[in-house]
């Protein structure tokens, strides 16, 4: 795995998840919280998610063949949506737990150590949180961006268990701790939901951002020459690849080597504005009524 490889960051994720487990399971057979043992189920979700992002990216990593001609990079989000199925069903186990643990309250025990012990899980999934944050925005891996969220999410969740279970120890009311628990299982639903719509979004090849499409515009505008036209611009996303389609409209009376030489410079630019992309273009002269039947998303007849 090379420096900026996707895989080696998706295997920080990993490695976080084994020692967060670690970590929060120690805090939990210490004061036998269930707000704690919510917290470590999660990271029991963390790990089972970045070793199938592992996986995943690994796959995406493979260059295009003759089966996947457009490459394999739209296999992160079936990563992106396992992980917020994973975290939905994490959420409901935490809801389970805690609503038997509010019915039958438990005294809490050696509260002090097991919330030192969730600390440290705390501080390890912010480090690795960070990392793959950074590397999924320069990367534009979808994967390690819902790894990213993931764990911060997890982070959130352990701050708010911390506080609960130190309140409860603090106030002698053992229910505070279930309740806390339930509290956190309801904000994980939130990016679970987030990441499938995600997802989701992708899967059915939804545009690229409304800022980006301005930007292909921009381009467009600026670098066709008089006498020119431009239509039918589509653009959809697979992972961290980008794919634009656009129709130029150029005179008649134009070589097909000035035709070829305008696609090429626009095309550049293009690249260049918008990084990670495949750029398609159709030639078309502006004359013929033909050329501009085909403006909408499908051409009839």
């Amino acid at each position: 795995m090379t420096g900026n490889s996707p895989t080696r960051y998706a295997a920080v994720a990993v490695l976080a998840a084994v020692m967060t487990i670690v970590l929060k399971t120690a805090g939990y057979w210490l004061t036998g919280s269930v707000a704690i043992l919510s917290d470590a189920l999660e990271s029991f979700v963390n790990l089972a998610t970045s070793l199938i992002a592992l996986v995943v990216l690994m796959i995406a990593s493979r260059p295009a063949d003759e089966d996947h001609a457009y490459g394999h990079t739209k296999v992160e989000y079936f990563a992106s949506g396992f992980e917020g199925a994973m975290i939905l069903f994490a959420a409901l186990t935490i809801a389970w737990a805690a609503a038997i643990r509010l019915l039958n309250p438990v005294p809490l025990t050696s509260v002090r150590s097991g919330l030192a012990f969730t600390v440290l899980a705390t501080i390890v999934n912010l480090v690795a949180a960070g990392i793959l944050s950074r590397a999924g925005k320069r990367l534009d891996s979808i994967a390690l961006s819902a790894g990213a969220e993931h764990l911060m999410v997890d982070v959130w969740t352990s701050v708010a268990v911390i506080a609960g279970v130190g309140l409860a120890a603090a106030t002698g009311i053992p229910r505070l701790d279930p309740v806390i628990a339930m509290v956190v299982a309801v904000n994980i639903v939130r990016t679970g939901v987030i990441l499938i719509r995600r997802s989701m979004l992708g899967l059915i090849d939804t545009a690229l951002p409304e800022d980006v499409r301005v930007r292909i515009a921009e381009v467009l505008e600026t670098s066709r020459p008089p006498g020119t036209h431009y239509h039918a611009i589509r653009t959809r996303q697979a992972g961290s690849w980008r794919f634009i389609s656009f129709h130029m409209l150029v005179p008649g009376s134009w070589s097909v080597q000035e035709g070829h030489d305008l696609l090429e410079t626009v095309e550049d630019r293009i690249r260049c504005a918008v990084p990670n992309c495949t750029v398609f273009t159709h030639l078309e002269p502006i004359e013929d009524p033909l050329s501009f039947e085909d403006t909408g998303l499908r051409r009839g007849g």
